[in-house]
């Protein structure tokens, strides 16, 4: 099971339209699909960084603040890159990708509660997400046409792929057991472990293998 885990990450996107011939609202559909699809299913390690953002204090509004933090962040880094103001290099942004999925799985085990200052952790690694979700997009390319309007509907599909996760996290583990006694050790503490195992397989992988 961890090395299908392991494996997620390489999933890429195919795009196999002709954009040219499609009107604003296909390519809006298009690329909402696309944004979605990078989160649920092929950005495992985006959606590890999303529920490791939620798992520490699994209520609905704190994580909805990190998660705006993290929003705002990949969106500035995102449209900054595929403009051209910012070329990172995908050898140095995945690493860090990994690390700071690390940093918060070792974060939600050896902390008690949600720290304040964790919003300012969560948008500066947003920023970096936001270069990953650039060089995916690059990659695929965006409609000359509609340039600026794909590239708002691809983030808006990646925040409904974070959202989507979010809500589910909630509903199935969130809503009833955020208050029990155990929750720490047998909900926070596993998940957190096996989380930050994969990140650490990533960080080496993407630094000597990549």
């Amino acid at each position: 099971m961890l090395l299908v885990l392991l494996a997620l990450p390489t999933a890429a996107h195919v795009l196999n339209t002709d954009l040219a011939k499609l009107s604003r609202t296909e390519i809006f559909g298009t690329y909402l699909r696309l944004g979605f699809t990078h989160i649920v299913p092929l950005g495992f390690d985006h959606l590890l960084f999303i529920i490791s953002l939620y798992i520490l204090e699994p209520r609905l509004k704190p994580v909805l603040l990190q998660a705006t933090a993290f929003t705002l962040a990949h969106s500035i880094t995102l449209g900054l890159a595929m403009y051209g103001f910012i070329r990172p290099p995908s050898s140095v942004i995945e690493p860090i990708i990994a690390l700071s999925i690390l940093f918060m799985a070792v974060e939600n085990i050896i902390t008690e509660r949600l720290n304040p200052w964790r919003v300012a952790i969560v948008f500066g690694f947003g920023l970096v997400h936001g270069m990953g979700f650039a060089s995916a997009l690059t990659g695929l390319g965006l409609p000359p046409q509609d340039y600026f309007g794909s590239l708002l509907s691809f983030n808006a599909g990646v925040e409904l792929g974070q959202v989507t996760v979010i809500l589910l996290a909630w509903a199935l583990v969130g809503r009833w057991a955020a208050h029990k006694s155990w929750y720490k050790q047998r909900v926070v503490i596993p998940i957190s472990v096996v989380i930050g195992l994969v990140a650490a397989y990533w960080t080496v992988e993407r630094v000597f293998f990549a």
